[in-house]
């Protein structure tokens, strides 16, 4: 543990007056309509040090995080700040009191430009009470550079890529120069090189006695940043202990209760006939002369670091964005796919890697979500939907993927980010594909979801489905993939059988 961490501890002079905990909370409840989301849950947070919180989706994480930041109010419970009581009633409040909170799920306005979504409602003011932007151009860049952050601040961020929008939040969230702040997967878009560039901004704010809450599923982010860490499970807290005294399968155990024994569960099967082909696949500007195989049965694993083209490639296939030029070619047969409706008509499905912007319909509720690429498919009898043949089919893959939900009719945004992403995965599978495109399908999910998720796209493969596999995650691409093309970018640099492929290797063509 940082000298700063141990600081607060010394009881003589000016030290003696500062409390133990920069934040305790205890005994809080908090309950949602048909479940108990967290139940008598305590968490202490000490000045200069990085706390991590621990748990499976749904654990109650991100909601006590929440009741901390000001947006959700706890139905009982305690709060001292500083060693005072304290009571929050908003995200506005939270943040005058020096708690700031970045989201799981990105809350930039895109629309706006960087140096506006930072400072909003901070704005500089000219004589006339105008917003002065030139000075919200210098304040963005002085803090930009402090952070060795790279991002034109006038950009707006609808253009910029996730990665990026990330970094933004961040900047946002340190700007506001909080002692408490809380960051809840904050790398899960992120690349190896950024999530270093991060690490090197929360040791240094952990130097600066700022007390640091860091939600994460990356079990080598917790041994690498964090101090201390406590487990949550059902909504219940399970124990804290400091990082260095715990090994890997320590946490996993507190977490799930269970020992997780095959977290990559790759299997033999067979590889049949090419599936798809792509023939020289160009988006002007964006990526160009992309040619590959996919074959049923295999999983064709897509590396790269961000603005590789990777997300794009995935995209453009599925008719998202149609390419300028190339081929490509489904079961022989050269097809033209215009729109995603056509991929579909093809057997294609693809999960997307945001699942709040272009994945899951928020406020619409998990039958609605899952149903909506299936509902024309057999579902209509004498132009009326067979609502009882919907529902059991939903029902059956919500059990088989273990959604958490109190219901059906429970309204997606209500779930946490793992079992939103489980609803879409669900939603995919339902159109029984032939080929499956799945763009970063861990994202933001707990080791034990993962794991599941895994086994499933193992299944898949072993039925005959042809998977497109992107992501981040080093050890998810080489524990999953049959064969791994890597990109570097817009241009394919290279391809890995599974038998030779290796950490270096990809990245030396991601870097290529």
């Amino acid at each position: 543990m940082s000298s700063a961490a141990s600081a607060p501890a010394v009881q003589n002079g000016a030290a003696a007056a500062t409390p133990e905990y920069l934040l305790q909370v205890e005994g809080v409840r908090k309950e949602f309509p048909g479940v108990v989301a967290l139940d008598n849950v305590s968490f202490r947070l000490r000045p200069g040090t990085v706390h991590a919180l621990m748990g499976e989706n749904g654990a109650g994480k991100s909601t006590l995080m929440k009741i901390i930041a000001g947006i959700y109010h706890p139905d009982s419970g305690s709060f001292q700040l500083r060693g005072k009581d304290i009571r929050l009633t908003s995200p506005l409040d939270a943040l005058e009191n020096g708690i700031a909170m970045i989201h799981q799920e990105l809350n930039l306005m895109p629309f706006m430009t960087v140096a506006e979504n930072i400072w909003i409602r901070r704005e500089p003011k000219n004589a006339l009470g105008f917003v002065d932007h030139a000075a919200l151009r210098r304040k963005t860049a002085d803090l930009f550079e402090k952070l060795n952050i790279k991002i034109d601040p006038e950009i707006e961020v609808r253009d910029l890529s996730v990665a990026n929008r990330q970094m933004v939040e961040i900047a946002k969230a340190v700007s506001y120069e909080s002692d408490v702040l809380i960051m809840d997967e904050p790398t899960s878009a992120l690349t190896e090189r950024e999530v270093s560039h991060l690490f090197e901004i929360i040791r240094d704010l952990r130097a600066q006695g700022k007390g640091i809450v860091y939600i994460t599923h990356k079990m080598n982010e917790l041994f690498e940043i964090a101090d201390e860490f406590s487990v949550f499970r059902d909504g219940r807290y399970i124990g804290t202990h400091p990082a260095r005294d715990v090994t890997r399968d320590d946490i996993i155990r507190m977490m799930v209760g269970r020992e997780i024994t095959q977290m990559f569960p790759k299997e033999v099967v067979p590889i049949g006939d090419v599936r798809m082909a792509v023939r020289n696949l160009t988006l002007k500007g964006v990526f160009h002369d992309v040619s590959f195989e996919v074959r049923s049965g295999e999983i064709l694993g897509v590396a790269g670091l961000v603005g590789s083209g990777r997300s794009n490639v995935a995209e453009t296939i599925f008719g998202v964005t149609p390419a300028t030029s190339g081929e490509i070619w489904i079961n022989g047969q050269k097809v033209a796919i215009d729109r995603p409706s056509t991929a579909m008509r093809h057997g294609m499905a693809f999960l997307t890697e945001d699942r709040k912007e272009t994945g899951c319909f928020l406020m619409l509720d998990v039958l609605e979500n899952m149903q909506i690429a299936i509902i024309n498919r057999g579902y209509v009898k004498a132009g009326f939907v067979a609502e009882g043949d919907v529902m059991r089919d939903c029902n059956v893959m919500k059990d088989a993927l273990r959604v958490k939900t109190p219901d059906m009719h429970e309204r997606v945004e209500n779930l946490s980010g793992g079992n939103q992403q489980k609803v879409l995965i669900g939603r995919w599978l339902l159109t029984k594909p032939k080929i499956l495109i799945l763009d970063e399908p861990t994202r933001g999910i707990d080791v034990g979801a993962k794991a599941e998720i895994h086994k499933l796209i193992t299944r898949l493969a072993g039925d005959g489905v042809a998977v497109i596999m992107i992501s981040s995650e080093m050890p998810e691409v080489l524990g999953m993939s049959d064969r791994i093309m890597v990109m570097h970018e817009g241009r394919v640099t290279g391809f890995l059988d599974r038998a030779e492929a290796d950490q270096v290797k990809i990245m030396e063509l991601a870097s290529h």
